[in-house]
C-alpha cells in the first residue's frame, strides 16, 4: 500500500474510551511489551555492550562468537543476563512511558509517515530521562566483567546495588553520566523506530481494511522492521554512549568529557569510522526478534483490552 494512502487506513479513535481507560490499556500493554523485549534481547545486548567498551589494545574478545563462548565459560549462563535486573523493572516504567506517550500523541488523529516520525522522536525525548539511568546500571554490571580479567575488583553485587552506590556516592548526577549521548541517540532513533513499524504495517493492511486488521505475522514483521532501522540508522551514536557510561563514574577520573570529545578520541586513537561499529553484529541480531516480539505483545493486548 502506498505511502500516500495512509490516513485513509488508520483506524477510527473511540470515543467512548476516556482518558484513563486509554493510558492505562497503554500503560499495560506497554509494561508487558518491556518485558518481552528484555527477555528476548537481553542477552544480545549483553554481548554487544562488551564488545563496544573492551580496550582496544587488549582486547578480551576476538568477536561476537568468542564473547560468547567465553561468557558461558567465565559466567554460565547467567552472564548472558547479567544487570537484567535494571532493565527488566526498568524497562516495563519505560515501555509504559514510551508506549503510553507515543499512542497518547497519535490517539484520534489521521496522521501522516512524517508525523510519525515527529511523534517517535518526540517520545525519545521525554524517555531519555528514564532510559539513561537504566542503561547506566546495567552496562556498568555488563562491563565490570572485563576490567576483572585485568586484576580490577568486582565492585558492584547486581544492578541495584549499581544503582544504589552510585547515586549515593555521585548524586542524581552520577546517575544521569552520558545522558547527552542518550538524547542524541534517542530523539532521532525513535522517530526511525515508529516511522518503519508503521510504515511497513500500513504496507501490510488488508486491502480495504485498517491497521487493526493486520495478521500477528505482519505486525512481527512491522516491529522487526522498526527495530532493524532503530539500531541500522544511529549505531555510532549508541556505541558513543555505551562508551561515556562505561567510563568512570567519577567525573574528575573519567576518560571522556562530553559526546564531541568521547567521538573525537574513539575516532582518532581507537580505528577511525571501523570503531564506530564494534558489537554491531549483535545489536542487529537481536534488534529484530526483540522488537517483534514487543511490538506484537502491545498491539495484541491493546486489540484485546478489555
Amino acid at each position: 500500500m502506498a505511502s500516500g494512502d495512509v490516513e485513509d487506513i488508520i483506524p477510527p479513535s473511540y470515543p467512548g474510551e476516556s482518558f484513563l481507560y486509554r493510558s492505562l490499556k497503554n500503560t499495560i500493554s506497554g509494561t508487558a511489551g518491556g518485558i518481552s523485549v528484555c527477555l528476548v534481547g537481553h542477552p544480545f545486548d549483553t554481548l554487544k555492550v562488551r564488545l563496544q567498551t573492551q580496550p582496544v589494545d587488549r582486547p578480551v574478545y576476538k568477536g561476537l562468537v568468542d564473547c560468547f563462548v567465553k561468557t558461558l565459560k567465565w559466567e554460565g549462563i547467567g552472564g548472558l543476563y547479567k544487570g537484567v535486573g535494571s532493565p527488566i523493572v526498568g524497562q516495563m516504567f519505560f515501555r509504559a512511558t514510551l508506549f503510553g506517550s507515543y499512542f497518547q500523541e497519535r490517539e484520534g488523529q489521521r496522521l501522516t509517515l512524517p508525523e510519525y516520525y515527529a511523534c517517535g522522536a518526540g517520545t525519545g525525548l521525554v524517555v531519555a530521562f528514564i532510559e539513561g539511568p537504566i542503561d547506566l546500571f546495567k552496562s556498568k554490571m555488563q562491563v565490570q566483567i572485563i576490567r576483572a580479567q585485568s586484576g580490577a575488583p568486582i565492585q558492584y553485587r547486581n544492578v541495584f546495588h549499581a544503582g544504589y552506590t552510585i547515586a549515593q556516592t555521585y548524586g542524581i548526577r552520577g546517575c544521569y553520566q552520558g545522558l547527552s549521548a542518550t538524547l542524541v541517540r534517542n530523539i532521532p532513533a525513535n522517530g526511525f523506530f515508529f516511522g518503519f513499524y508503521e510504515f511497513t504495517k500500513n504496507l501490510l493492511t488488508p486491502e480495504g481494511g485498517t491497521v487493526n486488521d493486520v495478521s500477528p505475522l505482519g505486525l512481527l514483521t512491522s516491529g522487526a522492521m522498526g527495530g532493524f532501522f532503530y539500531w541500522f540508522l544511529t549505531y555510532p551514536t549508541d556505541l558513543v554512549k555505551s562508551s561515556m557510561m562505561a567510563d568512570h563514574s567519577d567525573k574528575a577520573l573519567r576518560k571522556y568529557h562530553g559526546y564531541i570529545d568521547c567521538a573525537r578520541k574513539l575516532y582518532t586513537n581507537e580505528g577511525g569510522w571501523r570503531r564506530f561499529y564494534r558489537g554491531f553484529t549483535p545489536c542487529l541480531l537481536r534488534s529484530m526478534p526483540a522488537n517483534a516480539a514487543m511490538f506484537l505483545t502491545v498491539e495484541t493486548l491493546r486489540k484485546y483490552f478489555p
